[in-house]
């Protein structure tokens, strides 16, 4: 619930907001933990941020929420998997509001992640849910 919280209090605005998660060790651990963040965020409320009961407000602008919803579908472009997808969410009374509900994005299943490498072949991770920051609630796995 705290990494959840990190990712997607405040619709992921914040500068301390948690964008990307690096899961390390046991395979088998890993899509457990990412299947468990998939249930937690999907209980999230999405609404009018001053109403109680509600978990993730607005994106600040029409133009931030465009951006977010591109760098989303670039990613699943390039290969990423949209583990949870919270475009076209429709807030009763707000339905052209700059709503995202918890969209997560896993990098684990096409990509290849090279930090430092001998092989001359090698690039450099350049999914946009990696090497973009979305400032929305999007959490990008690795």
């Amino acid at each position: 619930k705290a990494v959840v919280g990190a990712a997607f209090g405040a619709a992921g605005q914040r500068c301390m907001a948690l964008s990307v998660l690096i899961l390390v060790g046991d395979l088998e651990e890993s899509q457990s933990w990412m299947e468990q963040l998939v249930e937690e965020a999907m209980k999230l409320k999405v609404g009018n941020g001053f109403v109680e009961g509600v978990d993730v407000g607005p994106l600040i602008s029409k133009d931030a929420k465009t951006r977010a919803e591109s760098i989303i579908q670039q990613s699943i472009d390039q290969g990423a998997t949209c583990m949870l997808d919270g475009r076209g969410v429709v807030v009763k009374g707000y339905e052209t509001g700059n709503f995202l509900a918890p969209t997560v994005i896993s990098l684990n299943q096409q990509q290849q992640y090279i930090t430092h490498s001998t092989d001359s072949n090698a690039k450099p991770l350049s999914n946009p849910a990696y090497t973009e920051e979305i400032f929305a609630p999007v959490l990008t796995i690795l």
